[in-house]
């Protein structure tokens, strides 16, 4: 085990970390062999290695499930943006990869930019509990939002229910829109995700370590190498913190 103040991020002796295969920049499952891979893979494990303790992958289908499994204390590591509620129920680190929102609509759609979308009428589908959804929730006014059970789901959804726009992980949309006819992506973006690690309430001392964590990973290389080597796009390091 650890020295004390570190032992608290793992007091049963193991490090459950928290995989969302919801995001796939974060994660994803190897097509040969059906494990985990991807950037929030290799930064448990190597957090796990310099903890000297195992590590189980806790595989999840949506963030809103980890950021459940995190506050309850059933795993002692997530993956999760940053956001005022998740913060509320976790202790986070800084960012160390940024994402970005895009939004998905029909090729007949009347909609041509991001400034389109919060219209009367327009019903836009995101992910339940992830990170455009709580986003969405605080800024759309007009717009009425659709909440699919999972963010891969949401294309199928916008397209099975007929709705207005797919909002989401711009890398996962660009995947729909090359894996179904009919569909473009709006120029731009509509938010930038901070991807962060976080830890249950309680564990200041581990905050500590994980913070320092994050910042060695990033400015080591870790983390560009590991998006690198899962050619991971739509994908950046977040800035170091002083």
């Amino acid at each position: 085990m650890p020295p004390a103040p570190v032992a608290e991020l793992v007091p049963t002796g193991k490090l459950r970390a928290a995989i969302n295969f919801g995001n796939p920049i974060l994660a994803s499952k190897d097509p040969a062999t059906g494990e985990p891979r991807g950037v929030s893979v290799d930064l448990a494990r190597e957090l796990g290695r310099r903890l000297g303790v195992p590590v189980e992958l806790v595989p999840f289908a949506a963030a809103g499930k980890v950021v459940e499994a995190v506050k309850e204390a059933r795993v002692d590591v997530g993956f999760v943006a940053v956001d005022p509620v998740r913060g509320a129920d976790m202790l986070q680190t800084a960012p160390y990869v940024v994402i970005e929102g895009a939004y998905l609509v029909r090729n007949a759609s009347p909609i041509k930019n991001n400034a389109d979308v919060d219209r009367a009428g327009n019903r836009i589908v995101v992910g339940n509990g992830s990170a455009y959804d709580l986003f969405l929730t605080r800024e759309i006014k007009a717009a009425t939002l659709v909440r699919a059970p999972t963010s891969p789901a949401v294309t199928d959804l916008f397209m099975a229910q007929n709705l207005d726009v797919a909002a989401g992980v711009k890398q996962q949309l660009q995947a729909d829109a090359q894996r179904l006819p009919g569909l473009r992506l709006l120029d731009g973006r509509f938010m930038v995700i901070n991807q962060a690690m976080g830890i249950p309430k309680g564990r200041e001392a581990g905050l500590a370590y994980v913070r320092n964590f994050v910042e060695d990973m990033k400015a080591s290389g870790f983390v560009a190498e590991a998006l690198k080597r899962h050619r991971i796009q739509g994908a950046a390091v977040a800035a170091g913190q002083p």
